[in-house]
């Protein structure tokens, strides 16, 4: 069997200190529960403290460290996941000064299955502001993940039953 390739995601929002690092923490938490965080790496991005806040009410911890997207970062990634449309131009434009580049740059919200396309930036905003982001990067990167990877699938794949023989009505599998 062949060993899983390790993907490389990152997460990005205009000050990398709200949105990115919350979806970026959910993803960790959600690809650790899954038992699949030997596949995905990320790219640490800072919190602030409303940020911090939120994700320690959800039992994730942060630790982070804030820089800009380097020329490298599109022949390193596999995904780019902007989190609003300023941001995705941003990094679109940027992209197409890169010879290499490899990233598949998405807008994150695009995989809400509630289809909440845009989400403010709670910066300026409370409590609820940050939850809404935590709630919703959540369903986003739980989304990503199933279409990246496909379904869930059981710990112990199912084979097919076998087929019956035919020969006999007495066979077990024979119905």
């Amino acid at each position: 069997m062949a060993e899983p390739v390790t993907k490389l995601v990152l997460f990005l929002c205009l000050g990398n200190i709200c949105r990115s690092p919350i979806a970026e923490a959910g993803f960790r938490k959600l690809v650790t529960d899954q038992n699949i965080s030997d596949n995905w790496r990320t790219d640490r991005n800072p919190p602030d403290y409303w940020g911090r806040a939120c994700m320690k009410k959800h039992g994730i911890p942060m630790s982070h460290v804030a820089r800009q997207v380097t020329k490298e970062d599109f022949a390193t990634f596999d995904y780019m996941l902007c989190t609003d449309e300023s941001n995705l131009r941003g990094v679109n434009r940027k992209s197409n000064q890169v010879k290499n580049c490899r990233a598949k740059i998405e807008l994150l919200w695009s995989y809400d299955p509630q289809k909440q396309l845009i989400i403010e930036d709670p910066y300026y905003g409370n409590d609820a502001d940050f939850e809404a982001v935590y709630q919703q990067g959540v369903r986003c990167c739980r989304a990503f993940l199933e279409k990246v990877r496909g379904p869930r699938r059981p710990a112990v794949a199912q084979a097919h039953p076998p087929r019956p023989c035919g020969k006999c009505q007495q066979c077990p599998l024979f119905s």
